[in-house]
């Protein structure tokens, strides 16, 4: 009847795998798996590649589920926004492909389906093939029986779910602005020096300031270079190796089975510095750290993917831990504790260390004895200090706004199997919800 739940299977009110065409050849927005979060909406980067008549084939509004383990177990579930009107994007063949019926089902619902705890212990349990390749069929998804709420009711519970995300997004996207204004002041200062460039051409007089730079620096610069195995550096700057400047996997202190936060590889962030998710664990075996470190992912594919975190998220005099897979760095003084994490995101360090690889094909890693060899130019005390001052507060904003989109993610992820099952209805939600989402 009009109004009730009625219990159906996702094939009769989704459509699974729906028909998109490309040609072969085309150009096209492209999703890698690497791109399918476990906590958030969005993907977290599209690239364009060719279509090369293989893959899956999806357009804004679909929602892309990985089938395959261990990326079906870590949640890996995209909800394709982004896009511009009309054209259809391109993916891996382990995706499976939902979305919603025009005048039967919505779109953004049948994401928070594929989303909830039910939906996805029932995708793992129907797995099949050999160990380490195990996928789900699409058609266990088609024959998933569900209770599906009338339309309205589907585009309530999504409205309330996707409100939580769109404020858990718009930290996301303040964070990562505040993060590429970081770090290109560092590039800026350290790699190309752009202050003593801009000295010496005259662009920057005393008493004036350039865009970002304010004027009473203008005394702590040099005004030419000297040469140094760098190559130019500015007068007076010295050329060390990096652990002569920053700690590498310094002494931490924690007991063997002491229960303390753990920062698994999954949540290594590939964008923005802090984790989506730090879980309490006994220690077993791992790298120790403490806040103001830097965790450097040291093996392969994770050094490429740009696994990379700046520890804030501990309590004061809290020791954390993780992979054996880090590799930890900690500055020196004057150095502030955000310049690792800005050196550790450049270019130039990574393209270091993935050279510095070694071990066979799929197992190698860093050793973090190569770091020697890793030379950084170093300002003198002045200016290393001052852009502590200036970097700290852009660390400072992102940290509380992951703070708070954790508290979210924690309400969401209540919400939505009880949301999504009935147990909860959005008529009885009310005003606690508009308290909740303001």
């Amino acid at each position: 009847m009009e109004g009730e739940w009625q219990e159906v299977a996702i094939g009769d009110a989704f459509d699974v795998n729906p028909y998109r065409t490309i040609k072969r050849g085309q150009v096209t927005p492209f999703i890698p798996m690497d791109a399918l979060p476990g906590h958030a909406r969005s993907a977290s980067h599209i690239d364009e590649r060719e279509f090369t008549g293989s893959g899956t084939k999806f357009q804004n509004g679909d929602t892309l589920i990985a089938r395959i383990t261990p990326c079906l177990e870590n949640g890996k579930t995209v909800f394709v926004s982004g896009l511009s009107d009309g054209v259809v994007a391109h993916g891996s063949t382990e995706y499976i492909v939902l979305a919603g019926k025009p005048n039967q089902s919505d779109n953004l619902f049948a994401y928070y389906l594929a989303r909830s705890p039910d939906f996805r212990r029932h995708a793992i349990g129907h797995m099949e093939g050999t160990s380490g390749r195990q996928r789900v069929p699409s058609v266990v998804v088609e024959k998933y029986v569900i209770a599906l709420p009338p339309l309205p009711e589907q585009r309530a519970i999504a409205h309330i779910l996707g409100t939580l995300d769109d404020k858990i997004e718009l930290n996301r996207r303040m964070n990562e602005t505040l993060e590429a204004m970081a770090r290109a002041l560092f590039k800026s200062w350290f790699v190309d020096f752009d202050p003593v460039r801009a000295k010496m051409e005259g662009r920057w007089r005393k008493g004036e300031s350039l865009p970002g730079l304010p004027a009473h620096l203008y005394d702590l610069f040099p005004d030419s270079f000297e040469e140094s195995e760098l190559g130019e550096i500015p007068r007076g700057w010295a050329v060390v190796p990096l652990p002569e400047a920053i700690e590498v996997n310094p002494t931490r202190s924690l007991r063997k089975g002491t229960v303390a936060p753990y920062l698994d590889m999954a949540n290594m962030p590939t964008r923005g510095h802090s984790p989506d998710e730090v879980v309490e664990r006994a220690l077993g075996s791992g790298m120790r750290f403490i806040n103001g470190d830097t965790l450097v992912a040291r093996i392969t594919p994770c050094l490429e993917n740009g696994k990379t975190a700046f520890v804030d998220f501990l309590d004061e005099g809290q020791v954390g831990w993780g992979s054996t897979e880090y590799i930890v760095l900690r500055p020196k003084s004057p150095l502030p504790d955000e310049y690792a994490y800005c050196l550790a995101r450049s270019n130039e360090f990574r393209e270091f260390a993935i050279q510095s690889m070694t071990g066979s094909t799929g197992r190698q890693r860093v050793p973090a004895e190569s770091l020697a060899h890793f030379p950084i130019a170093i300002a003198p005390k002045p200016i290393a200090e001052y852009f502590g001052l200036l970097i700290k507060p852009l660390f400072t904003r992102p940290s509380v706004a992951t703070k708070e989109s954790r508290a979210l993610t924690v309400v969401r992820d209540a919400l939505l199997p009880m949301l999504i099952s009935g147990e909860l209805r959005t008529r009885s939600f009310g005003a606690y919800a508009k308290v909740m989402i303001s």
